[in-house]
Order: C-alpha cells, then structure tokens, then sequence
C-alpha cells in the first residue's frame, strides 16, 4: 500500500488549516453536549415514565436499570416509494436483535422521504432539495428527548442520506450507523430505456410504450438500479465510514440483507458508552473522511447533487470544502468505474464485478484515499475491503476480489477508463457551478454557440416538438435556483436535447438549477451561481450571445465587450405562480434564507456561519 498522493494530502492539509476555527468550535461544541446532555440517569421520574410508556414491561425494565443501550431507530419508511418500502419490517426486526442481547430500541421518529423520480418535471420537485434540510430537523426532533445511547438511521434516497447526516452531526456525540436497505433488481437495460425515451420525445411512440418502458425499469422494491444520487449515497457511506463495509447493493428481501441489519443493531450498541468502546459520530466524520467521500464521487462518476450536499454536511461538521477542492480531487483520481449514465451496466452488475471493495481496495494500494480513519467499525479503512457472506446462518466478512470481474465495468488505476474523474468546476463571467463531465464524450466537451433563453422546461420541450431548436445552440435555463424556486431537477429537457445531439448538432445546457445524478451525453454546465434571480450574469444574457463552454478547462463565458455585459441589465424574477400549490407556499421561509449553491443551498446557520458573523 502506497502513502497517501501527495496531492490528495496537500488539498486534505488545505482543507483542516481552512476549518480550523469552525471545526474547533464544532468539536468543542460536541465535548461540552457529551458533558451537559442529560442522559436517562438525570431525566426525571415523570420524563423518564413519559419516555417508556408503550413499552413492554422486559423493556421498560431494561431501560430503567441505565447500563444496556436503548437505541433510537430513525426512519425514512414510506410504502409508496421502492427504496424506502422495505424499511417497514426493519424496527421491529432491529428491536428483537437488541433485546436478543439485553438492549432495546425505540423508533424515535420518522422523517418525510419524497422521490424526484415521481415529481420530475412536476410542481412538487420544487420542495426536493428544501425536504434536505427538512428531514434534517426532522432528525432533531426525533433525538430530542435525549433518551438514547446511540442512533440507526434508515434512508436512502436522494435527499435523505445528506439530510440525516447533517441532522445527526448536530446529535454527533452519540454513536451512529446508517441501515441501507438496497437496489431493486435489474430491470430494463439501460440503452434500451435512453432508445424508447428519445423516441417518444420524437413523437415515434406512444404514452403506453413510453410507460411499459418505466415500468419494467422501476418495477419492485428497492431503489433505482441506476447510477443517480440515491446509489451515490450508498457509495459515500460506505467510503466514509458510516455503514457495513459491502452493505449498500445487497438486494433487499434476501437472507443477507436480513443479516447485515441484525449485525447493524449489534454494531451500534459495541459503539456506546454502555460497552465500553465509546465511538461518536463526531469523530468518525472528519475532515479526512469527507475527502474520502469527495474520492469515491470522483473515481465512481457519482450524481452532481452531491457537490451540494457534501457542502453542506461538511458544514454541519464545521468543515469547510467547496468546489474547487471536488474539481481538484478530480484532477488527482481516475475515473474507474462505468456505471450508467456513463456507462451500461446498472449498480447491480456492478456490485457483481467487484463493487465497492474492489474500488477501496484499488485506491488505498495506490495511495488515493485516507486509511487512518475512523469507521463504525475499526480504526482504519481496511476493513472496507472485505465482502459479507452467509456461511448457513452465519455472517462473515471476508476478503474482497483484487481483480475486477468485468473490465467494461470497473477499471485499474494503471489503465483507468479516463485519468481523471468525473467532475469539472466551471468559472467565468457567467459565474460558478460544476459539470459532470463521465457521460460527455470529448466530441461534446467544447462547443461555442449562441444562447437561446428558457425560463420553464415546457419551452424548451415546445420549442423541440416545434422544430425550433434543430441548430447549435446553448441553451440558458434560468431562474432555476434555491432562492427562484427551490433548484428542481431538469430532466424534462434530457430527451429532446439528447434527439438534437443524436442528429448532430452541437448542443449545451448552462443553468442555476440541477441535473443530478442523471446526468449524461449532454454537457450540461449546471448549479450557477450567483443566481439569476438574485442579479446573476444568465439574467443579462439575450438570445443570441455567443458563448464558449470548455468543459476541458472549466471555462463558461459569453463572448462580448466586459464592460458591455457588466452595464447590461439583469432581467427581474417574476415569480408568478410557481410558489403556490403542492405546499410549496409553506417553504417561502426557505426560499428567503435558503444560501447559494455553492455555499450547499442550505437554510442552516452553523459554526463557520457564527464565525463569519463575528468577523464582520
């Protein structure tokens, strides 16, 4: 095993002298909540009564005498959404493997769980990305009655992973664990489902083709077998440390996916303080850990809304990254697995090639991640190099394989699928953001057009069906951030876009909304910042402008006069009627307050935030 890449260390060395003030304040913050938080020896007789009312008598007795664990179960459970229907046998099976060894468990909470799959395109998406920091209080709340000695998070999806996390590092003085509970089997293949989508944007198909494709590929419990945000927080889990070493893609309703669960709850309560080897989340999540996280983004091609969410975790932890620290990690770690969108094969046959040992495994030899870290597990990251089995009805953890078993799949650091991974931070006089740059043939990775402006999805898909748009052009999705309406995905326009592609022209899309982790062949210059609603450079730009994007470099800029641009007006925000129906009235507080994206579009004010307030 090779030390750790020199380049790697110097952005981790940059990352802990940037944080220093606000980490410290963190960590002093969680020593004096494990000195002050009452645990139930300090809670009174009637709050105490309060806290174990609807438990069974073995259980109210357990938790009276104070020296076995009571663990708080936290719950994304839903049962109209794939991935979080398996959650509903979970507590009671997590509770009857405490009580197997003398402890118990009480589901603390639950926290909503929404699905971009089904509001794509819809009015609802537009509450996606606030619902983060939503189930984030909705942790706060969960843990609140400070009567547990260590916590399971079950979630999954796109924005409760980041939201549990962040809602559990204000809580990071107890010992955490997060429960996945697995993809879906395989369904369609993928190139057959991209085939049928583009023909029915084409108008070649019908509505009922169209759903019979969806149908077969989302088709029973679990989560989408696709390589989007929700199997990108699977991989960043487990890369930092937070669950079993081999638990994310283990299909649900299985035998070994009972068994991992099991060893899940005895895992947490080895970590409380009740048995003696006492492991806060605090000090698992360091700065060290996310930049493994930043690793597995980069090497796997993972979604783009993590370039937001891992912002905004870090900073609940008091660590500071942004993202030209995600684009020069990528810069220092191949790109070495292919997993669609920028690739074929769906996570399924990539954890049958090797998975996530495999990539670990492949990284530490050559030094490009951090093994001196703590896990739930150990006190290094070798442990996440083997693979659980069942031997009958025992679990075992054994070796992972060193040779990957598909090399269309999964690559070697020698010969990687690209020399660098899957992001690029753009900058220019059209601002900020990031593309994923994986699924973009080099073809595609520079195009200089001029601008055709959109402010609705429904307008570009109108102006395709219309044969407006058969020509180069970039197109400027605007008014499409936090503060606009709340920064919905956009995967309306993949289609079309991808169709005019297909054809030949040279297309783009440049906009202060998402894409996520489907994006794919389209560059897609995505999350801008400033916004254009709050004066951002896309509200000056006119149908038109030529503009160069340069995925190879980051470079995005309209090509005219600087001072030209910088005198030209910004167009106002007119709002309309986007902020009324599906509740999305109720998140005008977090419109207000909600911070740009690269700052991880949160309403959250944490340590560094009270250390900038003081400095000014």
């Amino acid at each position: 095993m090779k030390p750790i890449n020199p380049e790697l260390q110097r952005i981790t060395d940059r990352i802990i002298e940037r944080s220093a003030p606000s980490r410290k304040l963190y960590l002093d913050n969680m020593q004096k909540a494990i000195e002050r938080t009452p645990d139930r020896n300090f809670l009174s007789c009637g709050n105490l009564a309060h806290g174990f009312a609807a438990c069974n008598a073995s259980d109210k007795n357990t938790i009276k005498m104070m020296n076995s664990a009571n663990v708080a179960i936290v719950t994304s459970y839903n049962d109209m959404l794939s991935a979080h229907h398996p959650y509903a046998e979970y507590p009671q099976q997590i509770k009857q493997t405490l009580n197997s060894i003398g402890c118990t468990g009480q589901v603390a909470g639950g926290v909503p769980a929404m699905c971009d799959g089904v509001t794509q395109g819809q009015p609802g998406m537009e509450l996606s990305l606030f619902s983060r920091d939503q189930i984030a209080m909705s942790t706060a709340i969960s843990l609140s009655h400070n009567m547990f000695d260590g916590v399971m998070y079950l979630g999954i999806c796109d924005k409760i992973v980041p939201g549990l996390v962040i809602g559990a590092l204000r809580f990071g003085y107890l010992p955490s664990i997060f429960v996945p509970a697995g993809p879906m089997m395989s369904g369609l293949p993928n190139k057959e489902k991209v085939r049928i989508r583009q023909e029915y944007a084409q108008g070649l198909i019908g509505r009922e083709e169209l759903l019979n494709c969806e149908s077969e590929s989302y088709h029973s419990e679990g989560t989408c077998t696709f390589y989007g945000t929700a199997n990108t927080n699977q991989m960043l889990m487990e890369f930092m440390g937070l669950q079993l070493s081999g638990s994310s893609f283990v299909n649900p309703g299985t035998d070994l996916r009972h068994a991992l669960t099991d060893e899940a709850a005895k895992q947490v309560v080895r970590n409380s303080s009740q048995n003696g080897n006492f492991k806060p989340l605090f000090e698992i999540l360091n700065e060290k850990a996310f930049v493994n996280g930043m690793v597995g983004l980069m090497v796997s091609g993972g979604s783009t809304n993590l370039t937001i969410h891992l912002i905004a975790m870090a900073r609940a932890a008091g660590i500071i990254i942004d993202w030209h620290d995600l684009a020069e990690i990528s810069k220092a770690v191949p790109l070495l697995a292919k997993v669609y969108p920028n690739g074929q094969a769906d996570v399924n046959q990539f954890h049958a090639a090797g998975g996530l040992s495999y990539l670990m495994g492949e990284l530490l030899e050559h030094g490009l991640l951090h093994n001196d870290v703590k896990t739930i597990t150990s006190d290094t990251l070798k442990e996440y190099l083997k693979e659980p089995f069942l031997e009958g009805d025992q679990l075992v953890w054994k070796d992972g394989i060193t040779k990957a078993l598909d090399d269309t799949v999964l690559s070697t650091v020698d010969a990687p699928f690209s020399p660098e991974g899957g992001l690029q931070a753009l900058k220019g006089n059209l601002g900020t953001g990031v593309i994923k740059i994986s699924a973009v043939a080099k073809e595609h990775q520079i195009i200089e057009a001029p601008a055709v402006i959109f402010e609705t999805q429904q307008s570009l898909v109108d102006a395709f069906k219309a044969g407006e748009l058969n020509k180069d052009f970039i197109a400027v999705m605007r008014f499409q951030g936090p503060k606009a309406n709340g920064m919905p995905e956009l995967h309306q326009m993949t289609p079309p876009m991808g169709v005019l592609q297909d054809k030949g022209f040279k297309v783009a899309l440049v906009t202060d909304g998402r894409m996520s982790g489907a994006s794919g062949k389209v560059p897609a210059g995505i999350h801008m910042s400033p916004e254009a609603s709050e004066g951002g450079p896309l509200g000056k730009i006119q149908d038109g402008d030529m503009i160069r994007f340069d995925a190879t470099t980051g470079d995005l800029n309209v090509l005219m006069d600087e001072a030209e641009f910088a005198a030209r007006p910004c167009k106002a925000y007119v709002p309309g009627d986007y902020h009324q129906g599906v509740g999305r009235e109720m998140f005008s507080g977090m419109r207000d307050q909600v911070s740009e994206a690269q700052l991880g579009a949160s309403i959250f004010k944490f340590e560094i935030d009270e250390l900038e307030a003081k400095n000014k």
